[in-house]
């Protein structure tokens, strides 16, 4: 007998995945920016933002870990981690309106 499953729970399963082939593209993006000969460019913001995506690219991780039963999370950990993003995205925001007020 053959279990039909939705399209939504098929995405869901294979998305995780998808992330991080996607967010590997955009680190090496990051990289790219980084090693950039001109330096006169302001460039902390996307620091920050730089973190916020290695934060996010830990909670993919662990969730395909989690996903595939090879570890155990408590519900704790992804709204932690999702503060910690949004936290960064809002000290960016503030650190640019710095900028350009200068």
């Amino acid at each position: 007998m053959v279990q039909e499953l939705g399209l939504g729970y098929c995405f869901g399963m294979v998305a995780p995945y998808y992330n991080l082939a996607l967010v590997i593209i955009v680190i090496l993006l990051f990289l790219k920016l980084f090693k950039t000969p001109n330096k006169k460019t302001y460039i902390d913001p996307w620091k920050f933002l730089f973190a916020a995506l290695l934060v996010y690219v830990m909670e993919e991780i662990i969730t395909v870990l989690h996903m595939a039963n090879l570890i155990t999370v408590s519900k704790l950990i992804f709204p932690v981690l999702e503060t910690v993003i949004i936290t960064l995205f809002i000290y960016v925001l503030l650190l640019q309106k710095e900028n350009v007020k200068k």
